[in-house]
């Protein structure tokens, strides 16, 4: 049995939804970000980088969101091209730039104060700069048509691009240039996304509301407390 250490409405939702897609069984363990857990010495004892999600596994514990996806579905065989595939390199580098470029901005955002000693707003003004630039590059794969992002059967990539979108309209409202209308195959994939019945399961375990990603309310989680 897999095991996930998670809290709402965080990273490890993108987790807990390719489970869901996978099908995988799998146990949740809350880690109470309101009492700062993912600093107890006994979560790290999970996962010594203090963050969220952990997933422990039978070989061991896995931690980082692209780490534990790429773990996932290269063990299901499933949701990414085969290590063989000739589209395996593409995908590989845009999991990258989910994780390294739009997770880390949307962080580096959310909490400014912790990654500059300048003006907080002049520090988020520069990285909303590279958030656009993020949503623009995903919004040009999208229309071009391949099979690993955007196609009827959603990858790992899907979810990883697709879930961040609710975090934008929920944590960004106050900043004018953020409209998701305004990437029209982005704002297509949310709704797909929230269409599938594994986000479904996953807005009655952390009580996300009725469109999740496009057009998300503040989450109501049924335990712990979404920050």
């Amino acid at each position: 049995m897999l095991k996930l250490h998670y809290a709402p409405d965080n990273a490890s939702l993108i987790i807990r939804l390719v489970l869901e897609e996978l099908g995988e069984p799998y146990e949740t363990v809350l880690v109470d970000r309101s009492s700062n857990a993912q600093q107890s010495p006994a979560y790290l004892k999970v996962n010594p980088m203090g963050t969220i999600p952990a997933l422990e596994t039978p070989h061991g514990v896995v931690f980082e969101t692209a780490a534990i996806l790429l773990w996932l579905v290269d063990r299901a065989g499933r949701m990414a091209p085969a290590v063989d595939s000739p589209d395996r390199g593409a995908f590989l580098s845009w999991m990258m730039v989910a994780s390294n470029g739009l997770q880390m901005d949307l962080r580096q955002h959310f909490y400014a104060e912790r990654f500059t000693t300048g003006p907080v707003e002049d520090y988020r003004s520069i990285v909303a700069q590279r958030l656009r630039g993020h949503l623009d590059r995903y919004e040009t794969l999208l229309g071009e048509g391949h099979a690993w992002l955007g196609s009827e059967d959603p990858t790992a990539l899907d979810y990883y691009v697709a879930t961040p979108l609710r975090w934008f309209a929920l944590y960004l409202q106050n900043e004018s240039w953020f409209d998701l209308s305004n990437w029209p195959h982005l704002k297509s994939l949310a709704k797909r996304i929230e269409a599938r019945p594994a986000m479904q399961a996953a807005v009655d375990a952390e009580g996300l509301g009725a469109t999740p990603l496009s057009h998300p309310s503040p989450a109501n989680p049924p335990e712990g407390v979404a920050l």
